[in-house]
């Protein structure tokens, strides 16, 4: 018998079931989602303390996309821990980040995270042994999480499915003579956003590019929206999905239907028929 298919982990009809099956038992697991975008969510005592995904920038990409670390702090970092079980104390050690900054960081990322899986239906999931993972912080009960996750999206929420359109949607800047009011007046982290939105990103693609969270930026892109400076980019025909790469173009400085739930899963090991997302 798998982690996957034990009792009573068997009866979770979907991950939060399942997490809060983990908070009972003081589990300390990772949870393996596949399906688009998937990624990782990792326990400690029954208590969620990271979540990796495709979907939004982890700890790692927040930290060097913005500047504040450099590719060689980094490096020289995980060289000095091979096992990875201590990333988060050498940060803090080597004075590269303060410990109440990191947390900061730590806690928007995992957040970030389930924001991000919760805009999908996942494939499966399958409950895995621990493995090492970059955090600091006290980790959060699934009932915080969930409760997150759905502030995030009434906040961004215009109508049914609106919020998994916005993270999939390609925006480009209005023409300039079309701009009702100058760019130049925004605040920097709008002009930024508003420069990296070429019509080959997604909101996905621009949080990647600045180093900044996934709900932050389409915060920033709902903005720019209802201000009229940025559009949505029509899709070429052959329907192919977004390659943008994730860099911050030079100028720019770095500075489903709706759910208010994580991903989805019907009973079984980890298969699931395929659904149509969320709205």
């Amino acid at each position: 018998m798998t982690a996957g298919t034990e009792e009573p982990l068997a009866d979770s009809r979907n991950v939060p079931a399942l997490l809060a099956a983990l908070r009972n038992r003081r589990r300390s697991c990772s949870v393996v989602v596949t399906g688009t975008p998937g990624g990782s969510i990792h326990v400690r005592d029954g208590l969620v303390v990271a979540m990796e995904t495709p979907g939004a920038p982890g700890i790692e990409g927040l930290l060097l996309r913005s500047g504040r670390i450099g590719e060689q702090a980094w490096s020289a970092v995980r060289a000095s821990d091979t096992t990875h079980e201590h990333l988060a104390a050498e940060l803090v050690d080597r004075g590269l980040v303060g410990a109440g900054e990191l947390e900061v960081i730590s806690l928007g990322a995992l957040f970030d995270a389930a924001f991000a899986l919760s805009l999908a239906v996942p494939d499966s999931w399958e409950v895995t042994a621990p493995v090492p993972v970059l955090y600091r912080n006290a980790g959060v009960t699934p009932e915080r999480l969930l409760g997150e996750v759905s502030r995030r999206i009434n906040s961004l929420a215009t109508e049914p499915g609106s919020v998994a359109a916005l993270a999939r949607t390609r925006m480009r800047p209005v023409p300039t003579a079309h701009l009702p009011e100058p760019a130049d007046r925004l605040p920097a982290r709008h002009r930024a956003v508003l420069a990296a939105a070429d019509g080959r990103r997604t909101a996905r693609d621009i949080a990647f590019a600045l180093g900044r969270g996934l709900f932050a930026v389409m915060i920033d892109l709902r903005h720019l929206l209802d201000l009229g400076l940025v559009r949505p980019h029509t899709p070429s025909p052959n329907g192919r999905p977004s390659t943008a790469a994730r860099v911050a173009p030079s100028a720019v400085t770095p500075s489903a239907p709706d759910s208010a739930s994580l991903p989805r899963r019907l009973p079984g090991r980890n298969s699931a028929p395929a659904h149509r997302p969320h709205d």
